[in-house]
């Protein structure tokens, strides 16, 4: 079992950012009778597909919602594809919504009255 202050050491985390994602129910620790917080040693690797997530643009909600499903998968390396390539349409859909709204702003610009509905 590692202490607090270990686990931020080994996952290159804050002790703040840990009790945050503990707060959040990301990951958990088992409290020892004197109050403090004791974590499994793969709580490392939770921690850093946490970061690597948050990196590549998941919210702390999605990957909530996704993190249990992913470690309890007999496949983890087919879960974790999936959720990248469902990431990946969504922005890519995003950019489409994007661009159109670009394309829209630039035909106003050139309008009398830019905000006018009748475009």
């Amino acid at each position: 079992m590692m202490r607090i202050g270990e686990l931020a050491l080994a996952s290159a985390v804050s002790r703040d950012t840990l009790r945050f994602y503990e707060q959040r129910g990301l990951i958990a620790a088992q409290r020892s009778a004197n109050g403090y917080r004791d974590y499994p040693p793969d709580m490392v690797q939770l921690v850093q597909y946490i970061k690597t997530a948050q990196r590549l643009g998941f919210t702390l909600g999605e990957i909530g919602n996704s993190v249990a499903a992913i470690w309890q998968s007999p496949d983890p390396d087919r879960a974790v594809t999936q959720l990248l390539q469902d990431k990946l349409k969504l922005i890519e859909a995003r950019m489409a919504e994007l661009g159109a709204l670009r394309d829209e702003l630039q035909q106003r610009l050139g309008q009398q009255c830019p905000l006018n509905p009748r475009l």
